[in-house]
């Protein structure tokens, strides 16, 4: 979706005493949307002016990559399989250049432009994988069906999935291209949509890697400027939705519901504090977690029925990622925060 701002959910087991964000020293003034963390040590950043960021030591130093032929894009999505192989993904208007997959397979040193397209209307919006050889991306509907493309080589290449093939949107129905967080997916075949900018919001799922779909109705307010920004999974039938409206970042709106019959029903909680949009969630353990968005960020160690605020939280922070209980979030002005919960 062509509007976008961003937040992030996530779950994590929380010790007694508060974690705390800390904030990375990075040279650079680009805002940044995507972060991956492929272990403790290893995390990857994709960002405006076509800037891609990485870090091999747990944070300690980043490295500011700015791709040839690339400083007009904003790498929304981006996804690492290791310190060495990258896969960034660009959104924007096709028509105006910004529809544009890289790789690397040597740390960013050099990347190789694998996919593009000009064709009017295309606008990507995510990229996920399964394992080191097959992913998906998905972009904006055309003519009121996904824009869908596929990798078996680990992004090497990429296939368009045949429109007829796909179900069918709702009018202005999409997904925002936020947090690389709106599609999600789990085990080795399955794959979840979360929408908004329609009538309603409402979950794609796929359980067999694009080739067939269900629709399923999802509780959030939808229009415009508001329905789901984040989806998660940890295990096939149990997940998480969250959401909010960006033209009110700010507003005490229901922002989270869970899942524990893959998608089809969703249950309401208490609002993830503090109030506000929320877009991405991550999960450790049964119950605990944490949340951040525009507003800031907070822990629940009892399923979401409460919230401890995480004062340390810098400002405009857009995406995360965690492995293990190191997390690394990104966002604007060249801002890159981690934390370390305890158990």
């Amino acid at each position: 979706m062509k509007n976008f701002t961003l937040i992030v959910f996530l779950i994590l087991r929380v010790g007694s005493a508060s974690a705390q964000w800390q904030l990375q020293s990075v040279n650079t003034d680009a805002s940044f949307r995507s972060v991956v963390a492929v272990n403790e040590q290893v995390a990857w950043a994709g960002g405006s002016k076509g800037t891609v960021l990485r870090t091999t030591n747990g944070g300690n130093d980043w490295r500011v990559m700015q791709i040839t032929g690339a400083e007009k894009l904003d790498f929304r999505g981006i996804h690492a399989f290791d310190a060495r192989i990258a896969v960034a993904m660009s959104a924007g208007p096709a028509e105006d250049g910004q529809a544009r997959i890289y790789r690397t397979a040597n740390g960013g040193q050099s990347w190789q432009l694998v996919w593009q397209t000009d064709q009017k209307g295309v606008f990507l919006d995510g990229i996920a994988f399964w394992d080191a050889k097959n992913g998906l991306i998905f972009g904006d509907p055309i003519d009121g069906k996904w824009f869908l493309l596929r990798t078996s080589d680990g992004g090497q290449t990429w296939q368009r999935f045949t429109p007829q093939s796909l179900p069918d949107n709702l009018p202005n129905e999409a997904a925002f291209a936020a947090s690389n967080s709106s599609m999600a997916v789990q085990g080795k075949s399955n794959v979840w949509i979360g929408t908004g900018g329609g009538a309603r919001s409402r979950v794609f799922f796929s359980p067999d890697r694009g080739e067939r779909w269900q629709i399923f109705d999802a509780p959030f307010a939808s229009n415009a400027s508001s329905g789901i920004f984040g989806v998660r999974f940890w295990e096939a039938k149990k997940g998480a939705i969250v959401g909010g409206d960006y033209k009110a970042e700010k507003a005490n709106v229901q922002n989270i519901a869970f899942t524990t019959d893959g998608g089809q029903t969703w249950q309401i909680t208490p609002s993830a504090q503090p109030d506000g949009l929320k877009e991405s969630i991550w999960r450790f353990a049964e119950g605990e977690g944490l949340v951040l968005g525009p507003s800031g960020s907070s822990i629940t160690k009892d399923g979401a029925t409460t919230w401890q605020t995480l004062e340390s939280t810098p400002p405009s922070l857009h995406a995360l990622s965690c492995a293990g209980r190191t997390c690394y979030a990104v966002g604007a002005k060249g801002t890159v925060a981690k934390i370390v919960v305890r158990k």
